[in-house]
């Protein structure tokens, strides 16, 4: 089994609870935008704690990046890693990871959802082929909006918020359900790419089938 002792080069705050991760680079480590690895932090107490996390740096990028949502509710591993700091390190492991890109169209995050997207719509832009791929993104508030500008930047018109707990006149207010996803979308042959919350991604799987998505272009990640 692969195992990689990585030193943190970098920690520092996304949005009010998500934190980006900079880390050394194991020499000859591979892995394609949209997939993941188990990580731990190199503490005896926490070594056994392995939780699976979404590359968002491209592959030819000289260091790894991980943009993780923290949950302070609780001691686990999020909130232990919202406490490092450069220097510090972690293990990481086999890489794994479904959702790949396989052709223009639109991808559908809830909130922490979204970093399996982040490398995929980062390399599209690099390689010059976003196209018409759009994100459709459900958050709760505007300050729960993960790269936010830079998403902004690079998507313009194809960069969709809603919000489902403020009312704010510069988004869409509403939960991503079907008459939503028919005012949005008017392809539904095109890819989809769905990630976030379990009910969420089996809820909207079912929604876009039954609007004339084939099941096999609705990408999700499947363990």
């Amino acid at each position: 089994m692969e195992e990689h002792i990585v030193k943190i080069l970098k920690a520092e705050p996304v949005t009010h609870n998500v934190r980006r991760f900079t880390l050394e680079k194991p020499s000859g480590y591979k892995y394609i935008p949209g997939q993941a690895t188990e990580i731990c932090i190199n503490k005896p107490e926490w070594k056994p704690e392995r939780r699976p996390f979404t590359f968002t740096s491209l592959n030819d990028w000289d260091h790894l990046e991980f943009t993780i949502k923290i949950y302070d509710d609780h001691p686990g591993v999020t909130s232990q890693l919202g406490k490092l700091k450069a220097g510090e390190e972690l293990i990481i492991h086999d890489i794994f990871g479904t959702i790949n890109y396989y052709g223009e169209g639109t991808f559908i995050a809830g909130g922490a959802g979204v970093t399996p997207f982040i490398a995929i719509l980062r390399q599209l832009n690099k390689d010059q082929k976003l196209g018409n791929n759009q994100l459709l993104f459900s958050n709760r508030t505007e300050k729960d909006i993960i790269l936010k500008d830079e998403f902004t930047r690079i998507l313009g018109k194809h960069f969709i918020n809603t919000l489902t707990e403020e009312k704010n006149p510069k988004y869409d207010n509403s939960r991503v359900d079907e008459t939503y996803l028919k005012s949005k979308i008017t392809n539904f042959s095109q890819y989809f790419y769905v990630c976030g919350p379990d009910p969420m991604v089996e809820g909207i799987q079912a929604l876009l089938i039954k609007l004339g998505a084939k099941k096999e272009k609705v990408i999700i990640e499947q363990f």
